[in-house]
């Protein structure tokens, strides 16, 4: 199934994406930013679940993947275009006053860490960002996605027929009111650049 982006939430700056995954998460991850040009003008941060207790090489898989700067932020590392975040597997990756990362605990949100993140975004970012779905169990990220939605940003969701693990992408579409895309992760990278300010010619393979 595949649901569009209405024309009035194209003329919005949206130029902070946010992607949450967790069971069969590294691969969709992958494929999706494969997509993303080399020059591109937002930024993207990234949530997966990982057991905190094992050293994680996620960002060094995603490196190979895409051309953008990949890296595990520090605590209060501005935001900036053109890089790619990704979470330390036993900390909370969100964001605080100034678009800068705020590292928490890993605490109550233990499995709720793509809420966490995106709540965040929705208090400091507001409209300029896009959440992202993707294959995973359970429900993380239904609440930050609602979150997302009322502060006026973007809600995307993988195509649950095209996800691994389809629960959390499920949940995401029956819980959240008014989400903007409902696709195949190809389609959802042609929407970000679309919204982001790329062409059509700035969509390929990496």
């Amino acid at each position: 199934m595949t649901e569009h982006i209405t024309n009035n939430s194209r003329h919005r700056r949206r130029d902070i994406v946010a992607i949450g995954a967790s069971a069969g998460g590294v691969e969709a991850i992958s494929h999706l930013l494969k997509y993303i040009p080399p020059n591109f003008r937002g930024s993207v941060l990234v949530v997966l679940h990982r057991p905190p207790e094992r050293i994680s090489y996620l960002h060094n898989i995603l490196s190979r993947i895409t051309k953008l700067h990949v890296m595990v932020p520090r605590d209060g590392d501005l935001i900036k275009p053109n890089f790619c975040l990704v979470s330390p597997p036993d900390q909370h990756l969100t964001v605080g006053p100034g678009l800068r990362v705020r590292l928490l605990p890993d605490a109550f949100y233990r499995t709720h860490n793509i809420d966490a993140l995106f709540t965040s975004l929705a208090q400091h970012a507001g409209s300029r960002a896009i959440g992202i779905i993707l294959s995973g169990q359970l429900k993380d990220g239904t609440l930050g996605l609602t979150a997302i939605k009322h502060a006026g940003g973007v809600a995307f969701v993988q195509s649950p027929p095209e996800a691994k693990y389809p629960e959390m992408a499920q949940n995401a579409i029956k819980y959240v009111g008014g989400i903007d895309m409902i696709a195949p992760l190809d389609e959802l990278a042609r929407e970000i650049l679309h919204l982001v300010g790329h062409n059509d010619h700035a969509l390929g393979h990496t």
